[in-house]
């Protein structure tokens, strides 16, 4: 898989958390290196950056506890087609298990698993992919307040265990989970009662449960499509300063045929050769503003053969020559 992504409901769940929290959320943002921008494009966001965002909430908020308490003001999570596809269920085990098919759609560092058998019943891994405890416990207030609003209430947590071997005081955990907490387990796990898997949903709508699963699978194929384009990215960036770029060499490296990469970028709603112009506008515009590389060692590094191609491409993509777009951006 390329580079891991979350969703952008995330992003903007924890940062109407920081507001409804009364945190300076413009200030976290700008010490962790994200624009408002991003929360307000609805686009992925690298989960890598997870790190820096949390390093600036607990910097700011000087609380040593942060996840667990903004969980607290973190909004329901409505009005996403998850959602819908649980309360088409019948039950609200159908809906679980329906819901964890799809649940990259909010994070690819999501990979629940459910264990039910006849001694216990537990989510083993539901936030596990998260490293920071920040994270995790911040997450897991989210999805509690999640399972109990489709289940009108009957869900109730049992047990939790974390990885993370310090946190905050017993008391706390059982005051914001509303169940004990054990710290310091193999692995993450949320234990609840399995009478509330069979619980019945009664909005459930069989015909309206088949339309959700078709936009949630069209949506899961959405992401691949932007997998391969961040794949073939990836392998142009790798080949470029060699100036062997081309669709059969991305291929070859790709492991897929041309002719097959050319009929699935387009079906991405894009081609080798708008990915390659896009990747060597960004390079090109990245190495003027905050480099002091010389012209021609940009040439080079973006894969042109010759400047005056350089120089055409860049007034093409900007509208300024290079050393123009040098001057605006470095003044």
């Amino acid at each position: 898989m390329s580079e891991r992504t979350d969703g952008a409901i995330l992003l903007r769940f924890v940062y109407q958390a920081m507001r409804n929290a009364g945190l300076p959320a413009e200030t976290v943002l700008m010490k962790a290196g994200i624009g408002l921008n991003q929360v307000e494009a609805r686009a992925r966001t690298p989960s890598a950056a997870q790190n820096a965002f949390w390093q600036a909430v607990a910097s700011v908020s000087e609380d040593p506890d942060i996840g667990l308490h903004l969980g607290e003001h973190l909004p329901l999570y409505r009005g996403q087609v998850l959602e819908y596809l649980f309360l088409s269920s019948s039950s609200f085990g159908g809906g679980l298990r329906r819901v964890m098919a799809y649940q990259r759609l909010i994070s690819d560092l999501l990979q629940a698993r459910l264990v039910h058998n006849d001694d216990e019943c537990y989510f083993v891994n539901l936030v596990a992919g998260f490293a920071l405890r920040h994270t995790v416990e911040c997450l897991m207030v989210g999805v509690l307040r999640f399972f109990r609003f489709v289940s009108e209430g009957q869900f109730q947590p049992v047990m939790i265990e974390f990885t993370h071997e310090t946190g905050a005081t017993p008391e706390e955990y059982e005051r914001v989970y509303g169940c004990p907490v054990i710290l310091g387990a193999s692995e993450i796990r949320l234990h609840f009662k399995p009478e509330v898997l069979s619980y019945p949903i009664w909005q459930a709508e069989p015909e309206l449960l088949r339309f959700h699963e078709q936009l949630a699978h069209e949506k899961l194929q959405e992401l691949a499509r932007f997998d391969l384009v961040a794949e073939v990215r990836r392998a142009v960036g790798e080949t470029l300063e060699s100036g062997t770029t081309s669709l059969e060499t991305v291929a070859t490296r790709l492991g897929i045929p041309p002719r097959r990469l050319r009929t699935q970028l387009t079906d991405a709603g894009t081609s080798f050769n708008q990915v390659l112009a896009d990747y060597r506008c960004r390079l090109a515009k990245r190495l003027l503003a905050h480099t002091g590389e010389s012209i021609e060692q940009i040439v080079y590094l973006t894969g042109f053969s010759e400047p005056s191609t350089f120089y055409r491409a860049f007034k093409r993509w900007t509208g300024l020559t290079p050393i123009e777009y040098r001057k605006k951006k470095q003044a």
